[in-house]
């Protein structure tokens, strides 16, 4: 679709330092040239079309076809901008020529905002096309103001070496970027208004911030039968998609699901890895690094008061889609075609799936703390992590530069007995080395408390509400 938006853009929330920065861009009176990249159906393209709501641009998406007929479409659709026909019907072929005639066209008063969604299958046709921008950014819209450029794509990897990478020649004339990252755990929750808190945190758990992902669940349906409908069926939605998003940006999809799976089953150092996927462990490191620098893998290390202990590296999976898939759907494929999404999920899901949250819950806790801290006035610098050895694992970690460590224990299952998290959380405080003499600070984070309970003094409990009124809180007075 290449268009003038006027109309409201697909359900939009949150992005408001985003928008903030898209903004500022065309406010400038110099020209304004910024890169938007991230993963597929993070919401890059909506982010944009909001942007555009209320202004004339020329939006354009770049699709597998020819150069001569996507020229063709841009000046057809700056023609129809415009209210110039003729403009559709000049006989140029090239980009350069094309781009000269549109701004030539724009109104001398006004600013053109000139859009180029999905960039990498533009240039798949026109390679020539990054080299053209230069020159016209050079030659002419970054002193003249006329002009705003957006470079939008979904291959990370394209956008980093052609766009911003030092061997690009857009290099270093961006004035702005934007990494556009998933939603928080706050502004997801907005996309599923009428489900009730922990439906909404289950999703997220499902699906991290992707809003594409958030949308594709039926809000009449529990996040539960979602499952069913949405990631088992193989005419479903996000079926597929892993597959799809990993085969967008990486060759030998085939060893990185390997990979993939046997981190998602636990497997988090490089040996084991190696054992479970049959991989050798010496050329390993190359496959990890690439899912690391595309964040869909991650390098933990237990997070205590001294220097990181390297050789306790372990790598887990970061992104909430790929790591259920990889633990629910890519071992289940065979069962899914025989028993069907309903029989699969009860017989091989549903036994699992609570503590399967429960490990997302310890992330979103981690994720939480610092807010949580701020909303305390605590003005220290933090690093948020985890701590194992091989007697404890600590589920939250937050050292301080203050002298003061976080410590936390997370339950996301029913709290049977009080009494008995205390006793555990106090065993771990115990074990956490603190040669230095930090003072420690104890935490529990519950999906829930029973009415009536009251905290001892010095304990801080944290309920789901509570973390999630906090969060609220937060993004309210920014």
């Amino acid at each position: 679709m290449n268009q003038i938006v006027h109309a409201t853009a697909a359900q939009f929330v949150g992005r408001e330092r985003e928008r903030r920065v898209l903004e500022q861009a065309w406010a400038s009176s110099v020209g304004a040239f910024v890169p938007v990249y991230g993963r597929r159906r993070i919401g890059k393209s909506t982010l944009l079309l909001h942007f555009l709501e209320k202004k004339r641009g020329l939006y354009h998406v770049g699709k597998v076809a020819p150069a001569e007929l996507q020229v063709r479409e841009l000046l057809q659709t700056a023609a129809a901008v415009l209210e110039q026909p003729l403009l559709g019907q000049l006989a140029t072929t090239t980009w350069k020529e094309a781009l000269e005639q549109v701004e030539q066209a724009w109104p001398k008063n006004e600013r053109m905002v000139l859009v180029l969604d999905e960039f990498q299958w533009t240039c798949g046709a026109s390679p020539e096309l990054p080299s053209v921008l230069q020159e016209l950014w050079d030659r002419k819209w970054k002193k003249s103001g006329r002009v705003m450029l957006v470079l939008c794509g979904s291959f990370v990897g394209f956008m980093e070496r052609e766009v911003l990478g030092k061997k690009s020649p857009l290099y270093g004339r961006r004035t702005a970027q934007i990494h556009l990252q998933p939603l928080d755990w706050y502004e997801s929750t907005l996309l599923h208004p009428h489900w009730g808190l922990e439906q909404q945190t289950e999703a997220y758990f499902l699906c991290g911030g992707v809003p594409q992902y958030l949308l594709t669940f039926d809000p009449k349906r529990s996040v539960r039968t979602n499952i069913e409908a949405t990631l088992l069926d193989e005419f479903a939605p996000l079926y597929r998609e892993p597959e799809f998003l990993l085969r967008e940006e990486l060759r030998e999809v085939e060893k990185y699901h390997a990979v993939l799976y046997a981190v998602a089953n636990g497997h988090g150092t490089q040996r084991q890895i190696a054992q479970a996927t049959g991989l050798p462990e010496r050329s390993l490191h190359y496959w990890l690094e690439q899912l690391v620098q595309l964040g869909y893998v991650a390098r933990r290390f237990p997070l205590s008061l001294g220097p990181k202990n390297r050789r306790k590296v372990r790598f887990v999976l970061e992104d909430p889609l790929l790591k259920f898939w990889f633990r629910f759907v890519f071992p289940y494929k065979s069962a899914l075609a025989y028993l069907g999404p309903v029989r699969t999920y009860a017989q091989h899901i549903k036994p699992e799936l609570d503590a399967y949250f429960g490990g997302c819950f310890e992330r979103l806790c981690r994720e939480t703390l610092p807010t949580l801290l701020r909303s305390e006035d605590v003005a220290a610098s933090l690093e948020v992590g985890e701590y194992w050895n091989d007697g404890v694992q600590i589920d939250v970690v937050g050292v301080r530069d203050d002298g003061w460590v976080e410590l936390g224990e997370c339950k996301w299952g029913s709290v049977h007995s009080v009494g008995a998290l205390r006793k555990e959380l106090e065993r771990k405080v115990t074990a956490f080395p603190n040669a230095p003499g930090a003072t420690l600070r104890a935490h529990c984070f519950v999906r829930q408390l029973g009415r009536g309970f009251k905290p001892s003094r010095g304990e801080r409990w944290h309920t789901l509400e509570q973390m999630y009124r906090v969060c609220k809180a937060e993004h309210r007075s920014r």
